[in-house]
């Protein structure tokens, strides 16, 4: 419960946070715990999105960085496990929990890679309804550099490194990461561990993309495939799949109240998500959401 908490509350301050907090900004109170999951690949946990860390002969790279002020606590787990810099930062999407770190780790030197709707949206100020707040255009040295459109491969630390966009998922700019030598797959926030997903439906995000973000996630795992959430603690390839057959029963339960002419008022008093509140609907994103996420995308 405690974990769940602390995830939570590092979602929350995309809500009362400014875009980019300043370099130096202290985080007593956050620590990034590292999880070793082959010979050179790690996740970190700490507040954000959960970072993935392949170290090896070709550098050090990173799979988001999380906010600003906890660049130098993310650097100082990484110096635990090698001293060389970091030379690439993948962002898995636009959010501030998964690049606040980028100016900093641009300015260190790294190159920042995202898909183009990514930079897109970061170099332009964009309005996020849910959280009530505008997010400014964030500064030069925080864009990615290098963008595609549907996929990118990176041969680097003795791993192939297969980087996939997944459109209209959380967002209109979603990646999802695997390694095929090692058999790990970054999800990003195309798959939220603690509960129900935040469907970003004003930066393009939908269920149907969502939902298909998930299952193209599970055509690259198997049974051994280790999965890093965007949110929550590592997890399995059956996991995912319950989490899927439970966003399509949702979904389908939705569709046919807004079929049948119901309105969003109307269908969230009805609680399509019922049987599934009561493990999914505490954390984040409550029961009135989820079918408001679902709703105003179908």
């Amino acid at each position: 419960m405690i974990k769940t908490l602390s995830l939570v509350a590092g979602l929350l301050v995309m809500a009362a946070a400014p875009k980019v907090m300043a370099h130096g900004e202290e985080q007593p109170e956050v620590t990034i715990k590292t999880q070793q999951l082959s010979d050179g690949l790690y996740v970190l946990f700490g507040q954000g999105g959960n970072i993935g860390l392949s170290v090896g002969d070709d550098g050090v790279y990173l799979i988001d960085d999380q906010y600003a002020p906890l660049t130098d606590k993310i650097n100082h787990a990484i110096d635990k496990i090698t001293e060389e810099p970091v030379k690439f930062v993948i962002n898995t999407h636009w959010h501030g929990d998964h690049t606040g770190g980028n100016e900093n780790f641009g300015e260190a030197g790294a190159t920042i890679i995202a898909h183009d709707n990514v930079r897109k949206r970061m170099a332009s100020d964009q309005v996020m309804e849910f959280f009530g707040r505008e997010v400014p255009a964030s500064p030069d040295a925080a864009l990615p550099v290098l963008t595609f459109d549907s996929e990118l491969s990176l041969h680097l630390n003795d791993d192939d490194m297969r980087v996939y966009h997944v459109a209209n998922a959380h967002t209109d700019g979603d990646a999802i990461i695997y390694f095929e030598s090692d058999n790990v797959l970054h999800m990003g926030d195309t798959y939220f561990k603690i509960g129900y997903p935040f469907i970003d439906t004003d930066s393009g995000g939908s269920i149907d993309g969502y939902i298909a973000a998930l299952e193209k996630g599970l055509t690259l795992a198997d049974d051994k495939t280790q999965i890093i959430p965007g949110h929550g603690q590592m997890a399995t390839k059956a996991e995912m799949v319950k989490y899927v057959a439970m966003l399509k029963d949702i979904r389908g339960n939705v569709a046919e109240l807004k079929d049948g002419g119901k309105s969003l008022e109307e269908t969230i008093a009805a609680k399509p998500s019922a049987k599934y509140d009561e493990k999914n609907g505490q954390a984040f994103i409550k029961p009135d959401q989820i079918v408001t996420f679902i709703y105003k995308s179908l």
